[in-house]
This record gives structure tokens, sequence and C-alpha cells, in this order.
């Protein structure tokens, strides 16, 4: 039986509201009207720190700004899928360290080729998202229960491997290149990597079968189901790739330490879920955008870093950053209810 018809019409009813080429211009507009009250948003703060500190509004500053928001950026990135799935992954932050652990193994304790390292790096997140996602889509786990099992296994098995000791890539000058060096001068590469797989993100959520896959899932995953798509295989390879941004993030982050740390990690997963969504991206599932989850993920770095330069003590930046959290979901129901 031809089911493409009954397919096409469920996908376009599901992303209507995020794609005006559906039909949904209501829809479209409000995300445009989110997405300006978070840059709005990123603006005042920009100016508050750059008035109540001097040495906020230069250079070096927001050039650490831009390489913090790298990290926190790449996770969010990956994260935007999995929740406009209406799914959630708690295991991005210990999975980053997990990552980077595994590519200190590759590079300095094996001796395998930078690259080579990388990739065994971006595989190892790519095979957490697998787990995660065989055991939403496959073994009926809630994503909350999955994903946080998942965190404590990949932060015990970053421990265990690396001995609890950090893992230096002093024998490899060249890997800190990867984040710190400069292609465009003044611009740390890192910044560079996160706007490419941005530009990545955006094309495969707004121009693929799986970016139409992911609104529909989150929109109805039973109508989805029901038009023929098989929305269990969609929803594993959205956590595997959302795994892989897991495994870029981990080879930044130890190139930008210049070592693999195996105890980092825990309270990055916050940042990245609240940067998605600031960004207006539901937690109910079947709206989001990249562009949005950039800005949010700006503005959580901008507010640790004027709370750091204004030399709030460590305790309250996480004060701030909990209520930052509390206030995204509050309006993200506000959002929901008015829908």
């Amino acid at each position: 039986m031809n089911t493409e018809p009954r397919t096409t019409t469920v996908i376009n009813t599901a992303i209507a509201e995020d794609k005006p080429a559906s039909g949904g211009f209501v829809g479209f507009l409000k995300r445009s009207v989110q997405q300006s009250l978070a840059f709005g948003t990123l603006i005042a703060l920009v100016l508050f720190f750059a008035i109540a500190s001097p040495n906020f509004f230069t250079w070096t500053n927001i050039s650490g700004v831009l390489l913090s928001t790298a990290v926190v950026g790449i996770l969010a990135l990956g994260t935007t899928f999995v929740i406009i799935t209406g799914g959630i992954d708690l295991s991005i932050g210990t999975g980053m360290t997990l990552c980077a652990v595994m590519t200190g193994v590759f590079v300095t304790n094996m001796g395998l080729p930078i690259w080579l390292g990388v990739l065994g790096g971006v595989a190892t997140g790519a095979l957490i998202g697998l787990i995660n996602g065989t055991g939403v889509a496959i073994l009926g786990l809630p994503p909350f229960i999955a994903t946080l099992a998942m965190m404590m296994i990949a932060q015990g098995l970053a421990l265990v491997i690396s001995g609890v000791a950090p893992i230096y890539f002093s024998g490899t000058p060249s890997f800190k290149q990867i984040a710190l060096g400069e292609m465009i001068p003044g611009l740390p590469n890192a910044v560079l990597i996160m706007l490419v797989v941005a530009g990545i993100a955006i094309i495969i959520l707004s121009k693929t079968l799986m970016g139409r896959f992911t609104y529909a899932i989150g929109s109805n995953e039973e109508a989805t189901r029901l038009s023929g798509i098989n929305t269990r295989r969609w929803k594993i390879a959205i956590y595997v790739f959302a795994g892989a941004f897991t495994g870029i993030a981990g080879v930044v982050l130890a190139s930008r330490l210049d070592s693999a740390q195996p105890q980092l990690g825990m309270g990055y997963e916050l940042q990245a879920i609240a940067a998605v969504i600031i960004g207006g991206t539901s937690l109910l599932g079947g709206r989001g955008s990249i562009v949005g989850t950039l800005i949010g993920a700006l503005i959580m770095s901008v507010l640790l870093n004027g709370l750091r330069i204004m030399s709030i003590q460590t305790e309250w930046q996480t004060v701030a950053t909990g209520i930052v959290i509390l206030v995204a979901v509050f309006v993200d129901s506000l959002r929901n209810k008015r829908s």
C-alpha cells in the first residue's frame, strides 16, 4: 500500500508551527518573536555587564566568552534535536567527559594519529547516543531515566578508564590547535567549529528527512508512526546524531584544556538544556530552532562570564544559573498553555 500521501500530510501538519513553507505562518511569527526576545535579552545582558565592569567589553574577554560558548553551544545543538522529539538527554555532560578521556586514550596512551583519535572521540559520543536511543525507542524507557543511567555510567567509565587522573596531550602539542588555533586572527578555532556544526544542524533540521521526522515525532509520535514511518529507527538515529555532537564537544573541551579531565562534565548538561529552552525549543517537543539555541548558549556564557568578572562567588553563580533555568522552563510552560 502506498502511504506516501498520508505520510506527507502527517509530517507537514506536525511541523507547520515551525516551517512557514508548510503553512504555519503564525507559528513562524511566534518563533521569530521568541528569538527576538532571546536576542534582546542577550543584548541587555551585554550592556549591563559592560556598564558594570570596564573589563567586560574587551576583545580578550569577548573572545573568551565565545570560546566558553563553543563547548556548551555544541552540546546544546545536539540536544536541540532530542528535545524537539519530546525527549531529554541528561548524559551529555559526563558523556562529553568520557569522549574527551577516550580521545586522550587514543592519542596519548595508544599513540594513534590525532585525526584518528578525534574520530574515536566522536564515535564514542555516537555510541553513547546509540545506547540512549535504543533504551528509549526499543526498550521503552523514559528518556529521563535512560539518559540519567547513562550519565552515571559515563561518569564512572571516565574515572575508571583514566585511572582518576588527567590525560595530558603534552606529546602532541598540535592537538590544542583544534580549539585554540586561529584560522581567523583573534577568533579561536573552537568558535569556528561551533558555527560549522551549527550550519550542518540547520541544514539537517530544515532540509532533510531527519529534520522533518524530528518535528513530526515531537508533535505527534503516534500519528507519525501510524502514517507508516518507523519512529523507533528515526529516534535512534536522532540520539546517535546528538551523541556525535557530544563527542565533538568532548574533543573541543580536551583540546581547549590540552588535557582530558575525568572529573569535569557534571553541570554542563544543565547549561546546554537551559540554552535550548531559552532559545525557544519546547520541552514538550515539536518546536525549536538552531539559531535560538545558539542565542541561548550565548546568554548562558555571557551571564556566567559577567558574574565572574564582577567577582560574584561561584556559589551565587550556580544560584543564578538555576534561576535562569527555572525562568526558562516557566516561560516555556506559558508558551505551551497559550498554544
